[in-house]
């Protein structure tokens, strides 16, 4: 049968997985469970999957302007059999328990979770609800979450075989002898690691004293369209209020899964939230930096908005390349759809302002330290900005290199 991808759960992540994967033509075959029946017909399946309210028709995405259409036809309708471009794709349509999908029978190896359901890499196998790891039982090799880990248990760590990783920052730790269930982290997890370890690898922006970042973030489908009644023991009631008319404060989990990806990350005080907004994709990042300065000869601040964008520059041609774009160009949102970067850094905004951290010698006594005069200390605040399609261009195009990566390494 050949190198066959398993997809399970074809939501906003699972269609552009897909999409992806054929334009890459790495596999050679895709075993989609959906779980349920779609429609009346794989006919209303091929609809679903060929047609996207964000990028269009798959036919512009993979062939652009040139008017070649990509070839879906069915070959079984019992089966779930389709073709598209000569390649076989099996849609399942029975099971949701990971652990009864036949990935052994069906020479599946390697599977992406996208139902953002089977998160939790502590939850036993034969859990009547579901665990990711049922796919591991089911006769897969490996396991790609496209979505964070979530540890229900707070009393359990994490398990051996379980790691998060970013495509570019971290994904050379993947041991494929120790490795099993991989998580792909979250999109703003992925953009903010590709902002931020540029930094840490330079001698001067790594001297970090504070950091926090805001995520200007696009609607998700865990969002309301209306005004809805909050589930029992909801938390942030501000969830079911209506996307379409709202901007929404909320949290976000970047920040301590950045420590996951960029273990340094432990040793600042990092803060995140998230502000949702009415928009189809593309999110912004604002972060916030203050850095112990070093002033030079002429006693001037070593950290500028030059000095950062430098190092962005220089991560865009070399460590980063074809990860991380630097723009100096004034974008909107929009201009971002679709971009095969985790991050673009928006150059023409970033500033930097230096003050000084005034210590007086009382203070310093009552640390414990002998000193009889007043210190200033210099530090340096900076702003950053970096904008990343949350759904396709920034997400699903690491989790595709990931994806890549694992399966040369089976």
């Amino acid at each position: 049968m050949g190198n066959i991808l398993g997809i399970n759960g074809l939501g906003r992540i699972g269609k552009l997985t897909l999409w992806n994967h054929i334009a890459l033509d790495h596999f050679d075959g895709y075993v989609i469970n959906v779980g349920r029946e779609i429609g009346n017909s794989l006919d209303d399946f091929i609809r679903t999957i060929e047609s996207d309210s964000t990028y269009g028709h798959i036919d512009r995405f993979l062939y652009g302007a040139s008017g070649k259409k990509a070839q879906i036809e069915i070959i079984n309708e019992k089966q779930g059999l389709l073709k598209i471009n000569g390649k076989k794709v099996w849609v399942l349509r029975k099971e949701r328990n990971p652990l009864n999908l036949p990935w052994n029978e069906m020479g599946v190896r390697l599977v992406v979770d996208c139902t953002g359901v089977f998160l939790d890499p502590t939850v036993p196998v034969d859990n009547p609800r579901g665990s990711v790891r049922g796919h591991l039982e089911a006769g897969a090799e490996k396991v790609l979450c496209s979505a964070p880990f979530k540890i229900k248990d707070k009393a359990l760590s994490m398990p051996e075989d379980s790691k998060l990783f970013v495509y570019g920052v971290n994904h050379h730790d993947y041991n494929p002898s120790q490795h099993n269930i991989l998580s792909a982290a979250s999109c703003t997890t992925t953009g903010l690691a590709h902002m931020m370890m540029p930094l840490l690898e330079n001698e001067a922006a790594s001297k970090i004293v504070t950091a926090s970042m805001s995520t200007i973030h696009a609607s998700t489908s865990t969002q309301s369209i209306l005004d809805s009644v909050p589930k029992a023991g909801a938390k942030d009631l501000r969830k079911n209020r209506s996307i379409m008319n709202n901007i929404i404060l909320t949290s976000t989990g970047a920040a301590k899964a950045l420590e996951q990806i960029l273990p340094q990350i432990k040793d600042i005080g990092f803060m995140a939230d998230s502000v949702r907004i009415p928009t189809n994709t593309v999110s912004m990042i604002s972060l916030n930096i203050t850095f112990h300065e070093q002033m030079n000869e002429k006693l001037e601040p070593v950290i500028n908005g030059e000095f950062l964008n430098n190092i962005y520059r220089a991560a865009e041609k070399n460590k980063q390349k074809g990860l991380l774009v630097f723009s100096e160009r004034q974008n909107v949102s929009s201009d971002l759809i679709g971009i095969r970067a985790a991050v673009v850094i928006e150059g023409n905004d970033t500033h930097t302002r230096t003050g000084f951290l005034k210590l007086n010698s009382v203070m310093l006594q009552e640390l414990g330290l002998n000193a009889k005069d007043n210190i200033s200390l210099p530090v340096t605040h900076a702003k950053i900005f970096g904008w990343y399609d949350n759904e396709f261009g920034s997400y699903v195009n690491m989790l595709g290199k990931l994806t890549l990566h694992v399966d040369e390494n089976l």
